[in-house]
């Protein structure tokens, strides 16, 4: 929300200050508010939309509707304990209204065991204090909240078979995740698919997880990699990869046969 609230004071041509002047306050209350460190009520969003000369109205009721809710939400946890980006990344897919993801490497975090998931941290970052590493692994797993919800999320996984085979670990800790995978598969919101080696790649694909929200204006692409991620949100980039996303659909096996192939590679460990 604080993005989208950025977004349109930019657009309007207008400085921080002089956002703030209109709310009676200083130049950090709007760092703060599109930073989403302040929290701002419904109407607050609502007259700064309108000093913003704002002409979307699905997407102003959207934001709106955002302030209103002001969840709480278990990523808070964490707060000034992992980088802000962890939380941001909770928080996109607990407001997702689907996600469609693409996994070149690894098993897609939401769905990593932590065994797995303590493999692969210390792996890529060896002088990571213990207690970070714990928070890390344990922000990381309860991202599958979004499971448990009385309506969950529809998450649709392409995993490519490199993902499958990459020993980030010993082989009893890879057997215990890929029967996890698979055990994913089988929830109700959870599909599953597998990019086999001998399957055509016929354009530069990269892991990425495209979050869809209740509106498209409000849709956002996450892209990951060991270190950082980054979060993209202009309509040129979401068409790039929704076409992406699709490309790599076309190719993938359908779920029945993914759910065969990870049991293959499973007992070939």
């Amino acid at each position: 929300m604080g993005a989208e609230l950025r977004k349109l004071r930019e657009r309007a041509g207008m400085s921080g200050s002089e956002a703030a002047a209109f709310l009676g306050g200083e130049r950090a209350q709007i760092s703060h508010i599109e930073s989403g460190r302040y929290g701002v009520s419904d109407q607050r969003v609502r007259r700064l939309a309108a000093h913003y000369s704002a002409g979307d109205k699905h997407l102003v009721d959207a934001l709106a509707s955002m302030a209103e809710e002001r969840t709480k939400g278990w990523w808070d946890d964490y707060r000034g304990i992992l980088s802000p980006g962890f939380l941001d990344l909770a928080e996109l897919e607990h407001r997702a209204t689907y996600i469609r993801a693409i996994e070149m490497l690894y098993v897609p975090g939401v769905f990593q065991t932590e065994t797995y998931a303590r493999a692969l941290i210390r792996g890529g970052l060896s002088d990571l204090p213990a207690t970070e590493l714990n928070n890390r692994v344990e922000h990381r797993t309860r991202r599958r909240d979004i499971f448990d919800r009385p309506q969950p999320t529809p998450f649709e996984a392409f995993i490519h078979e490199a993902a499958l085979r990459m020993r980030y670990c010993d082989a009893d800790t890879m057997r215990e995740q890929l029967e996890f995978l698979r055990t994913a598969a089988s929830w109700p919101s959870v599909t599953i698919r597998i990019i086999p080696f001998s399957a055509q790649i016929t354009s530069s694909v990269h892991s990425v997880m495209y979050a869809g929200a209740g509106i498209p204006a409000l849709d956002t692409v996450q892209i990951d990699s060991s270190f950082n991620s980054g979060f993209l949100d202009a309509e040129a980039q979401l068409a790039r990869y929704r076409r992406l996303i699709d490309s790599v659909e076309s190719i993938s096996l359908d779920p029945e046969e993914s759910d065969q192939f990870i049991q293959h590679v499973t007992q070939e460990m």
